[in-house]
């Protein structure tokens, strides 16, 4: 390409793939998405590579498989600096570079997360909408200065306005970003912290959304004996009935968080157009995870990878460059949005890159077919027994386009899934005689993958000897 374009990437926290509602849910209300859906070209099968925070956006910040860049747990205390992330190579190719919210690549529990040599010029943190950090902090000093006292907020009964909302907070600073004067093009990097956990919309937003109107989780009554066979492996929730959990009542309050994420976002994409830079500036929307609202008994995240765990949207939009209205069924990973980005800044792919760009997809020189046979996704000792109460799981996840293969290593139990005839996961086939050849061939094609795609062999040889 002959000009580099702008890169608007816009990270939400903890969002499911079937949020959207042009992509096929009556309930949410997501009409800016919807026309970026319509303008672009989404990605209804895009994979996370590890359903907690940090591995997942290590990986795709690096390219990187998490066990491969040693980044697989929650809470660590700092980031390996033997791979520079992504917007640290695209700094360095000559992009203004800024990061609003959320990064996570270490822990930011009781302290401000330490700055990496991450390329962002222009940095504005806040991990989560909360008061308990004593410097670097950006949205608590900006909730202060408009008089907002945001602990205080959080415990009212009508929770934080949508006026002094952290979503709120990162389209301003987009806004003062995006309106800056500058020579070079530039990548800003959005990470908003809804609609995470716990599911607290402004009134405003929650008072849109009846929870008699939501459909309710995907659960059978017989999810509950299968959960009971993987209680040992570590998740945040303990197993309940729909009614038990109020999975209704959350996913309300969920849809209204995204409600309000739709709404912010659009304040972003009308300042692009008012500043003339709308038509030269690649959007990306995507989340770093899902979420199991009340699916197979389970709230919240941890050791599992059902479908609305592990798969996140994925939009990318740039009228007259990119596919329009299109709706790709390709197995994609996050790694793959990490690799098109490289490429869209002019940066070629560092020869450890695991991520497969997706620009032959989008400019429509390939159909997808072929872009990935299969999908992995991690889970090695991702959270503090302090949010599950477990002892440390080790899990994969190897899914083809038909099935879906779990391994609870050391734990004796696994899942196998047909996802053509039950794509939401109900049927566990692992102990089924009339499937035990397909479970050792996926058994054997995933140690295969994990083997030779996530172990570090050192460094190039250079000689016979």
């Amino acid at each position: 390409m002959s000009e580099r374009p702008n890169i608007l990437w816009y990270c939400t926290d903890q969002q499911r793939f079937d949020t959207i509602g042009a992509l096929g849910n009556p309930h949410v209300r997501t009409p800016i998405l919807d026309s970026l859906v319509r303008e672009g070209t989404a990605f209804t099968h895009t994979y996370c590579q590890s359903p907690i925070c940090t591995p997942s956006r290590a990986s795709f910040m690096s390219g990187l498989y998490p066990s491969r860049v040693h980044n697989t747990r929650n809470g660590n205390e700092s980031f390996p600096e033997q791979t520079p992330v992504i917007s640290k190579l695209i700094a360095d190719a000559g992009y203004d570079c800024g990061m609003i919210g959320k990064f996570h690549l270490q822990s930011s529990g009781k302290r401000t997360e330490p700055r990496i040599d991450d390329g962002f010029r222009y940095w504005k943190f806040s991990h989560a909408p909360r008061d308990d950090w004593e410097e670097g902090h950006d949205y608590a000093d900006w909730v202060r200065e408009r008089g907002g006292d945001l602990n205080a907020l959080r415990e009212s009964q009508d929770r934080v306005p949508t006026e002094l909302h952290q979503t709120t907070w990162a389209s301003e600073r987009s806004i003062e970003f995006i309106r800056q004067e500058r020579d070079k093009p530039w990548l800003l990097n959005v990470n908003v912290y809804d609609p995470h956990p716990p599911f607290t919309p402004p009134k405003s937003y929650a008072e849109k959304f009846d929870t008699e109107k939501m459909p309710g989780p995907h659960f059978k009554q017989s999810d509950l004996e299968a959960q009971a066979k993987l209680a040992d492996c570590d998740f945040q929730d303990e197993v309940r009935t729909p009614e038990e959990h109020d999975a209704k009542g959350a996913q309300a309050r969920y849809y209204a968080m995204i409600a309000q994420i739709d709404d912010q976002f659009g304040r972003i994409l009308q300042t692009l157009d008012e500043t003339g830079q709308r038509d030269n500036t690649v959007i990306i929307f995507t989340s770093d995870h899902g979420e199991t609202l009340g699916d197979h008994g389970l709230m919240y995240k941890g050791c599992r990878f059902y479908e609305g765990l592990v798969r996140v949207p994925l939009i990318f939009s740039w009228p007259g460059h990119f596919q329009g209205n299109k709706q790709s069924e390709s197995l994609v990973e996050m790694m793959d949005m990490s690799a098109s980005l490289l490429e869209l800044a002019g940066v070629p792919l560092p020869d450890y890159f695991q991520g497969k760009s997706l620009l032959p997809i989008l400019s429509g020189e390939s159909d997808g077919e072929n872009h990935r046979n299969f999908v992995r996704c991690e889970y090695f000792d991702a959270l503090d027994p302090h949010f599950t109460g477990g002892s440390g799981t080790f899990a994969t996840m190897h899914r083809t386009r038909s099935h879906k293969l779990c391994v609870y290593h050391g734990k004796g139990v696994g899942e196998l899934f047909d996802l053509d005839s039950d794509p939401w996961e109900h049927e566990n086939l692992w102990d089924e005689p009339a499937h035990a050849d397909l479970k050792n061939q996926l058994l054997a094609a995933s140690f295969d993958a994990h083997v030779l795609l996530t172990t570090d062999v050192g460094s190039k040889r250079i000689a016979p000897m």
